[in-house]
């Protein structure tokens, strides 16, 4: 799985030093974060609906992994951005892996 991960971080990375008016990639990183931001909201909430329409309708899911492609594509732009990876996002989860997750959510609110 990380394969596909890495391929796309590294064609990422390339594209954000591209000229922004050839390479998406590189135009949201010229608007900053907050247009970033913006698209991971955006994409977010894409992916909850298509989640809803998915449970009413087996046929929907497709949209749904679609959906959740761009959020995850939007997300490690946002994680290049600040000069964080997936293998930071796969660390935490790998942390947490044997934590319940009732446990892992009471650490943080003591973090808090």
């Amino acid at each position: 799985m990380s394969s596909i991960l890495a391929e796309l971080t590294q064609v990422l990375e390339a594209r954000r030093a591209a000229d922004p008016t050839n390479s998406y990639v590189a135009s949201l990183h010229e608007k900053g974060l907050n247009k970033i931001l913006e698209k991971v909201g955006e994409e977010c909430i894409e992916t909850v609906l298509a989640a809803k329409d998915a449970e009413q309708d087996n046929s929907k899911k497709d949209e749904l992994i679609y959906e959740t492609a761009d959020l995850w594509f939007h997300s490690l732009v946002m994680l290049s951005h600040l000069n964080l990876g997936y293998d930071d996002v796969l660390d935490e989860l790998k942390r947490r892996f044997n934590l319940s997750g009732l446990e892992e959510k009471a650490s943080r609110m003591k973090e808090q």
